[in-house]
């Protein structure tokens, strides 16, 4: 199968997308790790359009990039301008970046109703910027906006402009389903019509066809696939969908699909199997939680939880999965509740090397759905479920002994508040009274549990306390109704998630905090102290 080329404008059009802000750190990081992995372009943004833009192209040239080529994105010189007289052609010139993108406009409508130029003015901007770069000695791709609504309404033009960019030096054009609304159907039949005009018989010089599809009617991977299958070898789109309106193709899931489903090569060996932590890595810079559901990398893809479900893929895991986790880097999860059966508790312990004991398998199994039906839930808190399994079958080993603790929050006369816990523990045959402040009651907690633990158990030092969810089980008790808190934490190693609950927040915060603390000592082989 021929290698289909991979186009990013995550720092670009992605950083487009609501909530979206990259620093320039961050695109630098993200176009190293997305060269590791062996994408083909990695498009830095508009030069001319801010400050950060023209710094990273200026930055970017440092970095040691091993496959990735750099595109500087900008549109056709203005009407009426020569290329060499346009401020924004002479920006893509001057970016040194050594392939520049430049879109321009397909659909008639565009020309007659937003530009109000003639039609032949917009082929010439067109024909002008594209052979005015390619003179410059740089690697050209023309984005055709609206393609796909320009074709549709008038085909013989639609065609007229992406020959027009071919025949001035593209190497590539792509088109671009820019509203995000055709159907897959269109898409191929588009593609198909631009492959016969640009790549097909008589055809000079044959030219590369691309793709680059936003999510509008939740279709972009779809589409992209389908422009693929009609002769596309070129594919754009942002990691993680993330984008303007309602983001653009998802390259994870359209990589994914090309090379397992559909056997294309797509990125450098072994870039297949780091999708899950490109995905979590931009999430991350982005200051964007994860999608649980996000197909093939997220954490809840290969999860499962029906009974019948678990039992199935502990015989044959390719009954209930489409692929193998490990291929994208990710894991198989067995989720445990109060519909769970044997096989999800046998999975789920397997780790622990405690599934062959069937009497400790059901008195688990009813553990769970009795703290359950309290409001528990084990689903997302692994860390917890392993303590309960491990308390359940005495092998857990108590660190300390809880004795007690309080919280108090005094608001001052500025109308600050200052809260402060106290906590007594017993470590070994030694009581331990400790005061902390924080900045709120979990806060507070949470400092004086690690600064009571810390002398004896010197690891608490490198954990700290990521996330803090709190969910009412019950709201028809009003101020009676139970809360459920989860907690994540995390240390140099690994993350891990407890769960708590009471009819008190503060107790179900404690609850889960202690968990954490007792699940990071005993997966660090910690020995009680005497």
């Amino acid at each position: 199968m021929p290698r289909i080329e991979i186009y990013d404008t995550t720092l670009r059009d992605g950083s487009q997308g609501e909530g979206v802000n990259f620093s320039l750190a961050d695109k630098l990081a993200i176009t190293r790790r997305l060269d590791e992995l062996g994408f083909d372009f990695v498009e830095g943004g508009y030069p001319l359009s801010n400050p950060k833009d023209a710094e990273y192209f200026e930055q970017v040239r440092g970095l040691d990039l091993r496959h990735a080529t750099v595109c500087a994105f900008g549109m056709t010189r203005r009407k009426a301008v020569a290329p060499a007289d346009d401020v924004g052609m002479r920006a893509l010139r001057d970016s040194g970046a050594k392939a520049c993108t430049v879109v321009g406009k397909t659909w008639d409508l565009h020309v007659d109703e937003v530009l109000r130029i003639p039609r032949e003015e917009n082929v010439a901007m067109i024909a002008d910027s594209v052979g005015y770069l390619a003179g410059e000695g740089r690697r050209m791709i023309y984005d055709a906006e609206h393609f796909f609504d320009g074709w549709t309404a008038n085909p013989e033009y639609a065609l007229e402009t992406v020959k027009a960019a071919a025949d001035a030096g593209a190497e590539t054009v792509v088109l671009c389903d820019t509203n995000g609304g055709s159907l897959p159907d269109k898409i191929a039949a588009g593609t198909k019509a631009a492959v016969r005009a640009l790549s097909g018989p008589g055809a000079d010089p044959p030219v590369r066809v691309g793709i680059h599809c936003h999510n509008d009617s939740d279709l972009a991977t779809a589409n992209s696939l389908a422009a693929i299958e009609a002769g596309a070898v070129h594919v754009q789109g942002t990691v993680n969908g993330i984008g303007e309106r309602c983001g653009n193709a998802d390259l994870i899931a359209v990589v994914a699909n090309l090379s397992l489903k559909l056997g294309y090569d797509c990125l450098t060996e072994g870039g297949l199997a780091r999708l899950t932590e490109l995905s979590r890595y931009v999430y991350e810079l982005a200051n964007m939680n994860f999608r649980g559901g996000q197909p093939f990398v997220g954490s809840s893809a290969f999860a499962h939880k029906g009974g019948m479900h678990v039992h199935a893929v502990n015989r044959l895991a390719a009954s209930y999965e489409h692929v193998e986790p490990e291929r994208l880097g990710n894991r198989r999860r067995v989720l445990v509740s109060e519909l769970s059966g044997r096989s999800n508790i046998v999975a789920a312990t397997t780790r622990l090397k405690l599934e062959h004991d069937d009497e400790l398998m059901k008195a688990v199994l009813l553990r769970v759905q009795d703290l359950e039906a309290e409001g528990y839930q084990f689903e997302a808190a692994e860390a917890s479920f392993d303590l309960l399994v491990k308390k359940t079958a005495g092998t857990y080993e108590p660190k300390f002994e809880r004795l007690g603790y309080h919280v108090d929050t005094v608001v001052d006369a500025e109308g600050k508040a200052v809260t402060e816990a106290t906590v007594k523990l017993k470590i070994g045959n030694e009581p331990v009274h400790v005061v902390a402040e924080g900045e709120g009651p979990v806060g507070a907690l949470d400092t004086a549990l690690r600064k009571a633990l810390l002398p004896a158990f010197p690891s608490i030092g490198g954990m700290r306390l990521t996330d803090y969810k709190v969910r009412v089980i019950n709201s028809s008790d009003g101020t009676a109704a139970r809360v459920r808190v989860v907690i994540e934490s995390v240390d140099e190693a690994d993350d891990w998630t407890t769960v708590g609950v009471s009819e008190n927040v503060i107790e179900a915060s404690w609850r889960a905090l202690v968990d954490a603390v007792e699940y990071k000592l005993d997966r660090d082989g910690v020995a009680a102290a005497g």
